[in-house]
Order: C-alpha cells, then sequence, then structure tokens
C-alpha cells in the first residue's frame, strides 16, 4: 500500500475506508448488535461519520469497540500508524512515530501502546478460523547451533589447568602477558577466539 494513499492523508477518507472494512453489509450497532439500521446524522451539530440506531437509539461512530475510539488525534495518523507498525520487520519506535507523523512524543507513545495491545493474541486462529494466511520471509522452528571449533571443550580444560599451576593467586601479581609461558591452550583458544572466552573463570 501506497504512504501518499487518501486513506493516510485525509481523516474522511480514513473513516470511510474503515467503514467498509468493519461494517461490509451497513453500520453496526455496538450497543445492540443490529444490522443496517442506523441513521448517519449530518448537520454543523453533529461530528462526521455519527450514527444513531433506530432500534435503541443510541449514537455511535466506527471507531467504537476499538484502539481509536476516545482519541483526538485525527484517524488517518491512527491508520498511518497501525500500517507503519504491522508492516515493518523490526519495529518501530515511538521516537520514529513522532517525527513521522508529526505528533508529541507522549502521543506516539500512547498510539504504539493501544496499537500493541489490539495485537495480542487472543487464541484464535490467524487470520480467522478456516481462512488462508500468507506470510514471506518466514522461519519455523531451527537448527541448534554448536560451536565451529571441534576442540572448545579441551581447550578450556586446559586453560583451567594451566591457571591451577600458576605460582600467583591474583591477577595483580601476575607478569606482563608477554613473559608467560606458552600454554598448549593459548594457540587453539587464538583461533577460537570468535566464539570462545579464552579468560579462564573462577
Amino acid at each position: 500500500m501506497n504512504l501518499t494513499a487518501p486513506i493516510f492523508q485525509d481523516a474522511d477518507k480514513a473513516r470511510e475506508h474503515l467503514e467498509k472494512t468493519r461494517w461490509p453489509h451497513g453500520p453496526v450497532c455496538p450497543h445492540c448488535g443490529v444490522i443496517d439500521q442506523a441513521t448517519g446524522l449530518k448537520g454543523t451539530h453533529h461530528r462526521h461519520g455519527l450514527y444513531q440506531c433506530n432500534a435503541c437509539r443510541e449514537q455511535f461512530t466506527v471507531t467504537v469497540g476499538t484502539v481509536f475510539e476516545r482519541s483526538k488525534v485525527p484517524l488517518h495518523k491512527w491508520l498511518l500508524a497501525t500500517y507503519l507498525m504491522s508492516s515493518s520487520k523490526k519495529g518501530v519506535s515511538a521516537n520514529q512515530l513522532h517525527r513521522t507523523l508529526g505528533v508529541t512524543y507522549k502521543t506516539a507513545w500512547f498510539m504504539c501502546h493501544r496499537i500493541r495491545e489490539a495485537m495480542i493474541d487472543n487464541g484464535a486462529p490467524m487470520g480467522g478460523d478456516g481462512n488462508i494466511v500468507e506470510a514471506d520471509e518466514t522461519y519455523v522452528g531451527g537448527k541448534e547451533t554448536t560451536s565451529t571449533c571441534p576442540s572448545a571443550s579441551w581447550a578450556r580444560s586446559a586453560a583451567l589447568a594451566s591457571k591451577s599451576s600458576l605460582p600467583w593467586s591474583n591477577a595483580a601479581d601476575a607478569p606482563a602477558s608477554s613473559t608467560l609461558p606458552m600454554s598448549p591452550a593459548r594457540p587453539l583458544l587464538r583461533s577460537c577466539a570468535p566464539r570462545f572466552d579464552a579468560r579462564p573463570r573462577s
């Protein structure tokens, strides 16, 4: 999806998109559950997207019951934040949303927490029961990694043994490293340095 799409730039377009997504068969009253039995309230005294249920006479908008409810942040910024957080491979920080959306850091932090709360697994199948889920670059499981150095365990044992035979008891009494005798484990430890901590441990 293009980030310059109207639903990310205009609050009314974002509301219309959300209504089509949540209510494919007409407005659904969140109070009594009646479908397509609501009247849109027009005029200057009513906010955009306000409906009144003909059954229970309660008023509602498409954001009722969502993470966008009771928020003064424009709806198109909510949709853009949701898109960025759900499509980014490494996630999006509140500081990045603060710069991208042009909101304060406190508002961006609040939006991140609400969106992450909506992403919590509720135990239902991903995508819905019986639906197909498409995933790109997904790794399931994996092989247990082992050390590439074949004698790493022997090298550790040799290092500990050489430490126990040293004439000093602490590091302050130890001579310079250039005067240390070459231990049979040191060349091996040096070759395994990227994956093995050559420092003897107590």
